[in-house]
C-alpha cells in the first residue's frame, strides 16, 4: 500500500506515492526544502484522518506553525485539528510525555512504545542531529535505533542534515529510501532540485527534478529534470 506524501509532484517519481509503515530519510543543506517536504507529508496524513507525530528538538510548535504560514497548504490548521502531536524533546513536557512510555530510560525504546501505543500512521524525526543529545555514542547507537523504527507499524521521515551529497551515512544505508535535496547557486540564481536516490519497492531513476515553493509548499517539477 501507497500512501501520498502532499508535495505535489513527488509522487509521479516514486510510483503514486511512498510505501506505507517504512523508514525514510530526507537530506539535504540548509534552507533546501527538508522541513516544507516533512510538515507537507504530515498535513496530508492528517487530512487523511491519520493519527501523526512531529518530533524535534530545536524548535517550538509555535515557530513551527508560524514558518509554514506563508503556505497556504493547511499545516497550521491540522496542528491545531488533534491529529497531529507535537514533541520537543528537550523542553520539559517533552521529556515528561515521552518518559511515559517504553520500559527503560532508552530514547529508542521509548520513543518506538510511544508509536506503537498511540497508535501513530506518519511520523516526522527532526532531526539525526538531535539525537546526538540522547546517545553517547551516536555512530554506534544509531544502527539500533534506526532498526527499531523500520519495525513499527508508522511511516515515517527522518531528516537528515548534509551539506556533501556524496557523503553516505549510517540513515541512509539502513533506511526503506532516500531523498536529497539540493541547492545550485548559478549565475542567475539559486536553482533548487530534488532527487530519489533509493526507495525499495519502487522503481526510480535517480535523475535530479527540479523543484519550486509556491504558496502550495514545495513543489517538485517531475518533468524537468535539473543538469547537475
Amino acid at each position: 500500500m501507497r500512501v501520498p506524501s502532499g508535495v505535489p509532484g513527488f509522487d509521479e517519481l516514486v510510483e503514486g506515492g511512498l510505501l506505507k509503515d517504512r523508514l525514510y530519510v530526507v537530506s539535504g543543506p540548509p534552507g533546501s526544502g527538508k522541513t516544507t517536504f516533512s510538515s507537507q507529508f504530515i498535513t496530508r496524513g492528517a487530512k487523511e484522518e491519520e493519527n501523526c507525530l512531529y518530533i524535534t528538538m530545536h524548535e517550538t510548535e509555535e515557530e513551527l506553525v508560524q514558518d509554514m504560514a506563508g503556505y497556504d497548504f493547511g499545516f497550521d490548521r491540522v496542528m491545531a485539528s488533534g491529529k497531529v502531536q507535537f514533541l520537543n524533546l528537550l523542553t520539559d513536557s517533552g521529556k515528561r510525555t515521552i518518559t511515559q512510555f517504553g520500559t527503560d530510560s532508552g530514547l529508542t525504546n521509548r520513543l518506538v512504545a510511544f508509536l506503537e501505543q498511540q497508535n501513530i500512521d506518519r511520523a516526522v524525526v527532526d532531526s539525526t542531529m538531535l539525537l546526538q543529545h540522547f546517545f553517547d555514542n551516536l555512530s554506534e547507537e544509531i544502527t539500533g535505533f534506526l532498526s527499531a523504527l523500520k519495525q513499527t507499524d508508522t511511516t515515517i521521515v527522518l531528516i537528515s542534515e548534509m551539506t556533501d551529497p556524496s557523503s553516505y551515512a549510517d540513515e541512509h544505508y539502513l533506511a526503506h529510501g532516500v531523498v536529497f535535496f539540493h541547492n545550485y547557486l548559478e549565475s542567475g540564481g539559486m536553482t533548487r532540485g530534488v532527487q530519489v536516490i533509493k526507495m525499495r519497492g519502487t522503481a526510480i531513476d535517480c535523475d535530479i527534478r527540479e523543484v519550486e515553493f509556491s504558496d502550495r509548499g514545495l513543489c517538485v517539477m517531475a518533468d524537468r529534470k535539473v543538469e547537475a
